[in-house]
């Protein structure tokens, strides 16, 4: 029912509270039982004349929980703020923590849990995982489920919404993909070109290699020391040059006989 282990309903049931804590996600909503069970430890601090006993109101469950972070600011305890947003929003196992939390910090003791939880998680997402596939929340009753209007109306920010939605949105299709890649057969999956590719084998590990990698690296080795030869500059010219002999042309005396005798 409630969820919380034995130590923790003892210790709740010891305080006598105005109601009896069976679903805590319900009952500590609205912060009037909170602020009773601090009235225990520190009845100079909060009076329950302050507080409203209405849970239907949202305006009173604000103020509610208004004092009751001004004075957990004022004494430094040590509650996460998403254990305080979880409650006052009914997300799931939010309120179950805030009390662990609270019975932890007031009564100095540990809680016994057989198994413990490695990351916060106040989405229905544990619920969902236990249903039958044809069964579980589609795109957009998971936002329903995950986004409280309560939510919406304490921040009107619309930036704010829209990245929760987006967040509830995103987990919902990796939650789709997971189960297409564990499931293929119900989902018709086929696998893929690189999936059906042949892949060869490990190469060798033993210190020896065998006749046919001996060849093949020689052969590699023969082919890169020819490429490394023809791309050398060769230092021999290229070009020969053919020595051109020139005769020198005589050139003509300056002093001619004249043909004509007498003349």
């Amino acid at each position: 029912m409630s969820g919380l282990t034995r130590d923790v309903l003892k210790w709740l049931q010891s305080l006598d509270l105005t109601w009896q804590v069976k679903y805590p996600k319900w009952d500590l909503t609205n912060g009037y039982l909170v602020a009773e069970i601090f009235s225990w430890y520190f009845p100079q601090e909060v009076e329950m004349h302050m507080f409203y006993n209405q849970s239907d109101s949202l305006e009173l469950k604000l103020r509610n929980w208004s004092l009751l972070k001004n004075f957990i600011k004022r004494h430094s305890i040590d509650i996460p703020a998403e254990f305080i947003e979880g409650t006052i929003h009914c997300k799931e196992n939010a309120a179950q923590l805030l009390v662990e939390r609270m019975y932890q910090l007031l009564t100095n003791r540990e809680i016994r849990k057989v198994t413990q939880d490695e990351m916060v998680d106040f989405t229905d997402g544990a619920y969902q995982n236990k249903l039958p596939m044809h069964a579980r929340s589609t795109a957009s009753q998971a936002i329903k489920n995950n986004l409280k209007e309560t939510e919406l109306m304490a921040d009107q920010s619309l930036i704010l919404g829209q990245q929760k939605t987006h967040s509830i949105i995103s987990d919902h299709l990796d939650n789709r993909r997971k189960e297409r890649l564990e499931n293929p057969s119900r989902f018709n999956k086929k696998p893929t070109l690189g999936e059906l590719a042949v892949r060869r084998g490990a190469p060798s590990t033993s210190s020896e290699p065998c006749s046919w990698d001996k060849s093949e690296t020689s052969f590699m080795q023969e082919n890169e020391i020819d490429h490394k030869a023809s791309r050398a500059p060769s230092r021999e010219p290229t070009v020969t040059f053919k020595e051109v002999q020139v005769q020198q042309v005589s050139r003509p005396s300056t002093n001619h006989a004249s043909p004509i005798a007498g003349f």
